[in-house]
């Protein structure tokens, strides 16, 4: 009898062995919860009906379907076979991330199933036709660039105002229908240049000045100098159009630009600056209409000696507290940053500035990046390509030019920025806080080639770590807190965290009276004792448990 008992176990494992009776495997990989899922490869196993009946795969398609529930129901068909024998299977409507992962679980289910995944839509990843950005080395560097065309593929910067408080906006094709409506905050007409003071015409008439108008005297630089189109220039890196045959290409080009003049003649006074930092975040500043659009992300490639003025950290304070990050210049005096405001001002994110070799930039013997504890990360600020105009006072005609400075690396950070805060937002994820971007920010960035002569922050800012790290992988859900009492019956509470959505399973306890995340009447109608209550809180990706034990104790 032992004998014969052995020989039918060896047979039945025979048999389990050589027939396809274990489920097939569910590739979850091609999932994103920012996409839609119309379309999957199936893998049926070698000597399975359906490798050679169609109708076969039709029928454990509409079986797995019945799974969906919804509105209407799902049809699931096949497609087409593909080259090396797998199967192409199609939806009559497009899934979510959790009804494509069920499907899915569902069609591998079948024993006859080897493997389903997802057939991903591939997109080229994008090297823009705008005839300059072969010169844009600063993007697509392979050690010491941002590393931003594996970005685009994931975030254009789409639904993120960037705020750009510089000298204001020249007309420039590469810029024009990427802007939305600034200010001009000028109040001195002399450093306006414009005629007028603050109205709500950010167009730049040029910084130009002559004949010593700004001091400094004898110092030759101080005698004549042409008009900048600083803040043109600063834009273009952060928004110019992209792909469009034209000019250059921009870091955020599905941002839109807000152009808030504070800098005209000899610079810009801190008061206007001050006020700027309030009405582009959407404060109120007394006599200006409300900002329609407020930004948030701000830009300022500027700065001034001294310490961070009460002022204007106050005004940088309240536009945090709006939810706007406030980005800036190291300075390029070759000096330590915390001597510089804004650079030195808290709840900043400081910029330094790298060249092509990832060093620190150096311009000549006076003008380098500063450094410093206080600058928080790095990127390209020696020969950046951007919009520009050729007016050497007035403005002329548009074009392009090579800059240097720390004012060049700003715009990089804050367009890599926009395109982090675009990601979560088209992702349903709340956008980071300030300070949480700051972190991000300086969390995710490419490492220097070599230790820089002068700490100039983490590293060199990565757009495409940075993007890719904005909206976290799925994960089974979190539990945070489970309580349970035993007064007035019995009552369970349970507080989860999740990235899709999620149910809640409840066992023990004496109650049928569980809805959501709290159970009620644990307890019954028993006496004293002590009774263990589990919730299991399962989304797309698993499930999560836990167990509390209350004390149920009833009057007698």
């Amino acid at each position: 009898m032992k004998h014969r008992a052995l020989s039918l176990s060896v047979a039945a494992l025979l048999m389990a062995a050589a027939s396809p009776s274990f489920a097939g495997k569910a590739h979850l990989d091609g999932l994103r919860s920012d996409t839609a899922f119309d379309q999957f490869i199936v893998r049926y196993r070698n000597g399975s009906a359906e490798r050679t009946d169609r109708a076969a795969i039709d029928r454990g398609l509409a079986r797995a379907s019945r799974a969906i529930v919804g509105k209407r129901t799902l049809a699931v068909k096949h497609f087409r076979r593909m080259s090396l024998g797998a199967d192409v299977i199609r939806t009559d409507r497009k899934l979510d991330r959790v009804d494509a992962e069920t499907l899915m679980r569902q069609i591998a289910a079948d024993p006859n199933v080897e493997y389903v995944e997802v057939d991903v839509r591939m997109h080229p990843t994008l090297t823009p036709n705008d005839p300059r950005y072969p010169d844009q080395w600063h993007y697509f560097n392979p050690t010491t660039g941002i590393n931003l065309p594996n970005a685009w593929d994931k975030s254009t910067g789409s639904g993120i105002v960037v705020a750009v408080l510089d000298t204001g906006s020249t007309p420039h094709s590469d810029l024009n229908s990427n802007t939305v409506a600034g200010y001009d905050f000028i109040s001195n007409t002399t450093t306006a240049q414009d005629g007028n003071g603050r109205d709500n015409n950010p167009n730049d008439p040029g910084d130009w000045f002559t004949n010593w108008a700004c001091g400094g005297a004898p110092d030759p630089q101080f005698e004549r100098r042409d008009s900048s189109w600083h803040g043109t220039h600063v834009a273009g890196t952060i928004g110019a159009l992209t792909n469009n045959g034209n000019g250059v290409a921009g870091v955020a080009y599905g941002a839109r630009i807000q152009h808030v003049r504070v800098l005209g003649r000899c610079g810009g006074s801190l008061s206007d600056i001050a006020d700027g930092v309030i009405w582009a975040s959407g404060g109120t500043v007394s006599g200006i209409p409300a900002n329609q659009t407020p930004a948030r992300i701000i830009n300022m490639s500027l700065g001034g000696g001294g310490t961070c003025s009460i002022e204007l950290q106050n005004a940088i304070n309240s536009a945090v507290g709006r939810s706007t990050t406030v980005i800036v210049a190291a300075g390029n005096n070759n000096g330590n940053a915390a001597n510089v405001q804004p650079a030195n001002c808290a709840n900043v994110v400081v910029v330094g500035a790298t060249d092509i070799n990832g060093a620190r930039s150096v311009w000549s013997s006076t003008q380098q990046s500063n450094f410093g504890g206080n600058v928080d990360l790095s990127a390209p600020g020696s020969g950046i390509w951007s919009t520009l105009n050729t007016g050497t006072q007035g403005q002329g005609t548009e074009t392009y030019a090579s800059y240097n400075g720390t004012s060049m690396a700003t715009p990089h950070v804050a367009g890599v920025a926009a395109l982090v805060q675009s990601r979560r937002q088209a992702a349903g994820q709340s956008l980071f806080t300030p300070a949480q971007l700051e972190t991000h920010l300086r969390n995710n960035v490419r490492p220097f080639p070599a230790t820089p002569d002068q700490p100039i922050g983490t590293g060199i800012v990565n757009a495409d770590a940075a993007v890719t790290a904005a909206v976290p992988p799925p994960s089974a859900p979190v539990i945070n807190s489970f309580t349970c009492s035993g007064t007035g019956g019995g009552y369970c509470s349970v507080s989860a965290t999740s990235s899709t959505p999620m149910t809640y399973a409840w066992s023990g306890g004496f109650s049928n009276s569980c809805t959501g995340p709290t159970c009620s009447n644990v307890c019954g109608t028993l006496g004293s004792f002590t009774i263990k209550v589990t919730v299991t809180v399962t989304n797309s990706i698993g499930s999560t448990s836990a167990d509390a034990w209350p004390f149920c104790q009833r009057s007698w």
